[in-house]
């Protein structure tokens, strides 16, 4: 009996490894139908269940005015394809106490959330390319500048150089008092103290976009079309090689759904996945 209880324990503990050891695979749930001119960027908020998304409508470095922020249901309707108009090439988003950050070439744009009033636009000294931007807990907004390989940090309103030196910083995330980042084909873990660890690299190309899974994993985006799901030991595993097809740029997730929305850029819209 004793040696059948052991037995069936170390199936048990098997299949709890082989279910660890799968593949994760994500599953197209829909396509937004409606034109949606150059989505760069697309962000899940949770609050009102709606998905907020930067469109550039043209040039990426380019201050033309053409760019905005829509709304979008999540069911890939549209719910406000104009809810914030006169911008120039907006990229990155974050959300924290009711205000929506956007990185806007040099410039912080600041939203209303309930009313789509912009209520701040803060000039970046020294930036070229903003790219992503996120809020920590505390309020602090942090903004990558790709082609200056520099991060920025506003705080109380007032913007410095918050790290020097990081090669091709895009996708950023505040989470667990760390600041993650994309840098090339690296993913950086940069502690209090600005002291860096590399937490993985290997991608293919670039990355992009980084959400948090939830359980100490992450996905990444390469704006080439690549899709990755990156594990809370490092490990790295391609989910979605669309290269040459569609561009995979900034994603948005929702957790409590395990849904991925992603801006093609370039094919003006954009995908839910289901992530398995």
């Amino acid at each position: 009996m004793k040696k059948f209880n052991l037995l069936l324990m170390l199936c048990a503990l098997l299949g709890v490894q082989l279910a660890f050891s799968q593949d994760k695979k994500i599953e197209v749930l829909w396509e937004s139908k409606e034109q949606l001119p150059t989505p760069e960027s697309v962000l899940y908020y949770a609050k009102d269940n709606v998905l907020f998304v930067s469109l550039i409508d043209g040039s990426g470095s380019e201050k033309d005015g053409k760019g905005g922020i829509a709304q979008l249901n999540t069911d890939g309707t549209i719910k406000n394809a104009a809810w914030v108009t006169g911008l120039n090439a907006p990229k990155g988003l974050a959300i924290h106490k009711g205000l929506l950050y956007i990185a806007d070439i040099t410039d912080v744009i600041v939203v209303d959330v309930v009313t789509g009033n912009v209520i701040d636009e803060i000039a970046v000294e020294g930036a070229t390319f903003l790219n992503d931007v996120t809020v920590d807990n505390n309020g602090i907004v942090y903004i990558s500048d790709t082609r200056e390989n520099k991060i920025f940090q506003l705080r109380n309103g007032k913007v410095s150089l918050y790290l020097d030196n990081v090669p091709s910083v895009n996708g950023l995330k505040a989470e667990g008092g760390k600041l993650l980042a994309l840098t090339g084909k690296e993913f950086w873990s940069i502690d209090a103290n600005k002291k860096v660890t590399v937490f993985t690299k290997g991608f293919d190309q670039g990355g992009d976009g980084l959400e948090p899974v939830g359980n100490g994993d992450y996905i990444v985006t390469c704006w080439v079309g690549l899709v990755y799901y990156v594990k809370a030991n490092g490990e790295i595993q391609k989910m979605l090689d669309v290269q040459g097809k569609m561009n995979t740029a900034d994603l948005g997730y929702n957790q409590k759904e395990e849904v991925l929305y992603i801006p093609t850029f370039n094919s003006n819209s954009v995908v839910a996945y289901k992530l398995k």
